[in-house]
């Protein structure tokens, strides 16, 4: 797959950037208790940490990917992200369909259709960033060729809480009891 120039690319995504700054916050703020966390509380930036417990992903009862090793990516206003090491993934059932969007943070993401053994297609099930950005003090090339799922369209666990999909079906945010919000990608949301 043929990527864009990486750095023509930062070059222009460098005013996105500069934006987040004027951001505004939504009036409810939702509290964060013993062992829960506000996404109003993640950097922009986003930040890598360890997930809190290990990640399991399943598409009709068969594991796709399981993992004590995933980091999450925590940005402001949205539900974390795990990525998973390639070790931890069924690389066989993925296939690279040539959709590719763009990070102003991380860089370009490559998008693949989770190919079952059935021959049952879940198209752009997950995303990779094959060459993140580097220019920023935040790690993303630790998470180079690792996958995140998008949570709306396998079963998706943190522990043992099931993940549902961040609002708006466009951010691959992981929704767990733990994560407080109001979380971005609803109607409203933009300029968060």
């Amino acid at each position: 797959m043929d990527l864009p120039d990486k750095a023509g690319l930062l070059a222009q995504v460098k005013s996105n950037r500069a934006s987040w700054a004027r951001s505004v916050r939504p009036a409810k703020i939702e509290p964060a208790g013993q062992g829960e966390q506000s996404v109003w509380d993640y950097p922009r930036p986003p930040v890598l940490v360890p997930t809190p417990e290990p990640i399991r992903i399943f598409s009709a009862g068969k594991v796709v990917a399981q993992s004590s090793a995933a980091l999450e990516l925590c940005e402001t206003a949205s539900a974390p992200a795990p990525y998973l090491p390639p070790n931890d993934v069924r690389t066989d059932w993925l296939t690279a369909n040539g959709k590719i969007s763009v990070c102003e943070w991380k860089g370009v993401a490559a998008y693949y259709d989770l190919v079952m053994p059935s021959g049952h297609r879940i198209v752009d099930a997950a995303w990779v960033y094959p060459d993140p950005f580097d220019d920023l003090d935040e790690g993303y090339a630790a998470i180079a060729g690792w996958f995140s799922f998008y949570p709306g369209k396998l079963e998706c666990f943190v522990g043992k809480a099931r993940a549902t999909a961040q609002p708006g079906g466009l951010y691959g945010g992981w929704v767990t009891p733990r994560i407080k919000g109001p979380i971005k990608g609803g109607p409203g949301s933009q300029s968060w």
